[in-house]
């Protein structure tokens, strides 16, 4: 895999240079996996690391209640199973392909070896985690602030972001009714309503496991409005 065209903003991927990517893949092991499969399972006390080249997956967990949470999706270029690798500790959630993936697997050894070895992939790595830690706070505080409308934009403006694939007509991002109301704690018939309202006004399309965003500006207005009609800063 050449250049960083097909990589996701914020991905570990994005911040190394070519050199060091390559170095860090050709340590690994090309395995694929077909849509749905389980990449990395939660609680498994398993260390190897995947850096995903190719597809997307989800990460979540189950609570107590039986509910599962999304913690979000993951696209080409990002790792998955660093932290395990490095803490020594059982998998913190489970990973599961939405389409058919590749990635390059390491043992935890190896993954931490390549960190000795490479500093500057340790620091991409800080980099990764650091990203994932904002944007859980920041999901944290939109769900306290906005309505459900508001916090399903917030979260289209974060996967456009993160993840969007600009096309003629806007920019796609990948993902379920499910996994959005599973990312603001919402029921998918909830989501359904927010999205219904954002489709008749033009602002989405809606399609399966995709939504086309066809006015980035004004998605990003709506989710930055409050409910007095002012913008937050």
């Amino acid at each position: 895999m050449s250049g960083h065209d097909n990589t996701a903003e914020g991905a570990l991927l994005a911040y190394l240079a070519d050199a060091d990517r390559d170095y860090l893949l050709a340590r690994g092991t090309r395995r694929r996996f077909r849509a749905n499969d389980v990449v990395l399972m939660e609680g498994d006390p398993s260390d190897h690391v995947h850096v995903l080249v190719s597809g997307w997956v989800r990460v979540s967990t189950i609570v107590e209640d039986g509910r599962e949470v999304l913690f979000g999706l993951r696209g080409p270029g990002e790792v998955l199973g660093d932290l395990a690798a490095v803490t020594g500790r059982p998998r913190s959630a489970s990973v599961r392909a939405i389409e058919p993936c590749i990635v390059f697997q390491l043992t935890g050894a190896e993954f931490v070896d390549v960190l000795h070895a490479r500093p500057e992939i340790a620091i991409a790595t800080i980099k990764t985690v650091a990203a994932r830690l904002r944007n859980a706070e920041s999901a944290r505080v939109d769900s306290a602030a906005f309505d459900v409308s508001r916090r399903v934009a917030v979260v289209l403006v974060r996967l456009a972001k993160e993840h969007g694939r600009r096309v003629p007509e806007g920019v796609i991002v990948e993902g379920s009714q499910e996994d959005i109301g599973a990312q603001i704690g919402a029921a998918r018939r909830t989501v359904a309503r927010a999205l219904r309202m954002l489709r008749e006004r033009g602002i989405v399309e809606t399609g399966r496991r995709r939504i086309l965003i066809r006015e980035p500006r004004v998605l990003r207005a709506f989710a930055r409005s409050e409910p007095n009609g002012t913008h937050r800063p």
